[in-house]
């Protein structure tokens, strides 16, 4: 019986040694076997009571949402007493210093320098590369050293074909950055070459979303930047410049069109053929992202161009969403069938499939100042501060969890897994921009301590298992907006922070002033509003009681026919 002892002294220890590790660092191992016990992430848990008799009791331990049939008091390695001093969250990043806090703990002047200067050589080293051994295809393939563009040979290969057009996918997106690294001369040359070369007259079917953020986005930052009178950027006037990249824009925006079309919804289809318009054989689902996230680039283009065409279906798509949500929870799914408007994915969180449905509710806001857009975006922020998140109710200190926000189902708030992407990490920039930079500051720390665990952002991490579900990382920029956005501190020289005016980034990172005349809809010229026969509620604009039809213009049918009509010579 001796060796039960021994065997039973060691599980006793294994377990002291797990804790202390857990209480050291707060991103330790899991246990490596299966007791009925669950890891949390942190040291702390506290219990809630809601007011009233008879009231239920609200943890803020992560694994007590999954395990609420389990005894409490199993779910956490560690009990605090309440005589013991509240711990803030960013005091676990202040034991143990490592290489990341030597370094970065400060930011000196020479390190900002050094550090630009490596930023601006990575993208020179991708740049030039594409230039030279790559363009005019979309990108550089960099094992083969070698262009690529649309897998012709393998139409179902929507990796590459939902992104790569044959338009010259990397010149076209790297259009603003030239500007902001102030390389005058190489965006003219690249301009130039966009104007000279760049057709989407092509037979490639494309994703709308992609072609959206990437191109139409890229095309509409550059020409505003281009021709902004205040010269921000410089003396950056391009000799015999006729608005041609506005141009190109719009020729695109057009040959997305038909994906709005045909549709019993008003969400659009997820993939368009530039030249044919939808595939016969094309899918009736689509992401809520995809869907959700067109209103920024569209409607500028609409106010640029004085079309309302582009905002009307963008906004379509997004309210038609929006009545989608769910009556219990206020909650959206990541995938729809656009024709029953049926959820074929009932997943709600903030990572893939419906990040950027987010971001655009409140970016549409702060650019065209439509307080509908506000309306929508403060009521998602609310369902997914209750229903979403997870851990302590004060973020920064205080007992239980550090917040974490989860996967659940969209119709009773409940976790459907324990992983979260790194596309979530563009959430604390969205939180600095909304103003609540205690949250933001919060769950930025949380994903930096993941980048400091692993030197990269797992494409998937599982918060229960404390390890990566998926081991890449495709080289993602939102925990880098997220960074920015909070902290701005990098290049404090760089004209974005010092001309008057005030930009945000587009989802693909492009840069668009906020402007004046983005809040102005030179539409409402022809169709004006008309006096109500009775006094209109307070909180509803005259315009707001006439039909979209009528507020936006013809119907879709008719406007996309003229434009192709234009496109074509016969108007």
């Amino acid at each position: 019986m001796q060796w039960r002892s021994i065997v039973v002294g060691l599980l006793v220890l294994r377990v002291l040694l797990n804790c202390l590790v857990w209480l050291v660092f707060g991103l330790g191992p899991s246990w490596g076997f299966d007791f009925p016990i669950k890891f949390t992430f942190n040291l702390h848990k506290i219990e809630l009571l809601k007011d009233g008799d008879g009231a239920t009791v609200k943890s803020n331990a992560w694994a007590q949402h999954m395990y609420d049939n389990r005894n409490p008091q199993a779910n956490t390695c560690s009990q605090i007493s309440g005589n013991s001093p509240k711990k803030s969250y960013l005091s676990f990043f202040q034991e143990g210093r490592d290489e990341y806090d030597r370094k970065y703990s400060s930011f000196p002047d020479a390190l900002k320098v050094k550090m630009r200067g490596m930023a601006r050589d990575m993208f020179y080293f991708g740049y030039d590369n594409y230039m030279k051994f790559a363009f005019p295809e979309d990108e550089l393939n960099p094992i083969a050293c070698e262009g690529r563009g649309p897998d012709v040979l393998n139409p179902s290969n929507i990796n590459i074909n939902d992104v790569l057009g044959n338009y010259s996918l990397t010149l076209i997106d790297a259009l603003d950055t030239l500007l902001v690294l102030g390389n005058v001369t190489e965006f003219h040359r690249a301009v130039k070459l966009v104007i000279d070369t760049v057709s989407f007259d092509k037979d490639s079917t494309v994703q709308v979303f992609e072609a959206n953020i990437r191109i139409l986005g890229s095309l509409i930052s550059a020409h505003i930047l281009l021709t902004d009178p205040r010269h921000p950027f410089g003396d950056i006037a391009l000799k015999d410049y006729d608005n041609e990249l506005l141009h190109l824009a719009h020729d695109l925006a057009v040959r997305l069109l038909p994906a709005f079309e045909n549709t019993s919804t008003g969400i659009p289809y997820p993939r368009v053929n530039l030249k044919k318009g939808v595939p016969p054989d094309s899918i009736n689902e689509t992401c809520t992202a995809g869907a959700g996230s067109l209103l920024v680039e569209f409607g500028i283009l609409s106010r640029l161009i004085g079309d309302s065409t582009f905002e009307w279906v963008a906004r379509r798509a997004v309210k038609a969403l929006w009545n989608l949500r769910s009556n219990e929870t206020g909650l959206l799914g990541n995938v729809v069938n656009i024709q029953t408007g049926q959820w074929v994915g009932r997943q709600s969180g903030l990572g893939a499939g419906m990040d950027s449905f987010y971001e655009y509710l409140l970016k549409s806001y702060i650019l065209f100042g439509e307080k509908e857009d506000y309306r929508m975006f403060s009521a998602a922020y609310e369902s997914i501060q209750s229903h979403l998140r997870r851990g302590r109710e004060a973020c920064n200190e205080g007992e239980g969890d550090p917040p974490l926000y989860v996967n659940v189902n969209m119709f009773n708030g409940q976790i459907m897994n324990t992983w979260i992407d790194s596309l979530q990490a563009f959430f604390p920039g969205l939180q600095v921009l909304n103003g609540d930079v205690e949250n933001a500051i919060c769950l930025h720390a949380f994903y930096y301590a993941i980048w400091k665990r692993f030197g990269a952002l797992p494409e998937r991490y599982n918060w229960q298992l404390q390890a990566p579900d998926v081991l890449f990382y495709p080289l993602r920029p939102e925990l880098v907006e997220s960074t920015y956005l909070l902290y701005q501190l990098f290049d404090e020289d760089n004209p974005l922070h010092k001309s008057e005016s005030k930009y945000i980034f587009t989802t693909e990172g492009h840069v668009v002033p906020i402007d004046q005349r983005f809040r102005e809809k030179s539409w409402e010229d022809q169709f004006p509003c008309e006096e109500p026969n009775n006094e209109p509620p307070a909180n509803i604009s005259n315009c707001e009681r006439i039909p979209e039809e009528r507020r936006y213009g013809l119907p879709l049918k008719s406007i996309y026919m003229r434009q192709i009509d234009h496109m074509v010579g016969l108007s």
